[in-house]
């Protein structure tokens, strides 16, 4: 499956110069990894978000946010969210700051 390369471009410059990111194409798209964690990603057209399990409700009630079930059930703690819910940067900046305030509470890999 391909992935959307103007929303990695968009990642990127959200992401900005950061050294601890790395980029590694996973399942199909391009995941983006922060400490060693896949912290957001790309599947398609679709943003992965990694919240954690108890941001999970709040982040499933956003718009276009919906449960991530790649492999046919739900994994809790991380949503894809469609395009119209980072149709603008700021909704696309705050979607990753939320991914990034989770796994940045990870012990490093």
């Amino acid at each position: 499956m391909a992935y959307d390369e103007g929303l990695a471009q968009r990642i990127r410059e959200v992401l900005g110069d950061d050294p601890g990111v790395l980029e590694k194409k996973m399942f199909g798209g391009l995941a983006f990894m922060i400490g060693g964690h896949m912290t957001v990603g790309i599947t398609g057209e679709d943003l992965m978000a990694r919240v954690g399990p108890e941001d999970y409700p709040d982040a499933l009630a956003r718009p276009g946010a919906r449960e991530m079930d790649f492999t046919g059930r739900a994994l809790k703690g991380f949503v894809y969210v469609g395009p119209e819910g980072i149709e603008d940067d700021e909704a696309l900046a705050g979607w990753i700051a939320r991914a990034r305030t989770f796994t940045g509470s990870l012990p490093p890999k």
